[in-house]
């Protein structure tokens, strides 16, 4: 069975920075892609960034400059390095595995908390 656990949430006062991890464990396929979404209070869910295997990484317009995504295969890792947070960052972040065969894995999510 295959586990996706987030970490690094947390409150920062806005211009601060956090890093989330996601280690992934168990029976992995191919991996095609991973990444982080995030969901505010009464909104939907939206990526965040991402990064397939062939190396493209994708930011959503709204972190671009602020935020990088990362990956350490020996370690079954990916991360989210968030600087210059804003308050409208705030939200739960969730990691994201997209294996090869089109079976999506989902973490149960890390909250992010910006104060102004």
């Amino acid at each position: 069975q295959v586990q996706l656990v987030e970490s690094g949430g947390g409150l920062v006062q806005a211009g601060g920075s956090l890093k989330l991890s996601c280690v992934v464990s168990g029976r992995i396929f191919r991996i095609n892609a991973m990444g982080w979404y995030r969901q505010a209070p009464g909104k939907q869910r939206e990526l965040v960034a991402t990064f397939s295997v062939g190396g493209n990484t994708n930011y959503a317009d709204s972190v671009k400059g602020r935020f990088t995504i990362s990956g350490d295969s020996a370690k079954n890792t990916v991360y989210l390095q968030m600087n210059s947070l804003k308050p409208e960052d705030t939200a739960v972040y969730y990691c994201l595995m997209g294996q090869h065969d089109g079976i999506n894995y989902w973490g149960k999510g890390t909250q992010v908390a910006v104060s102004s």
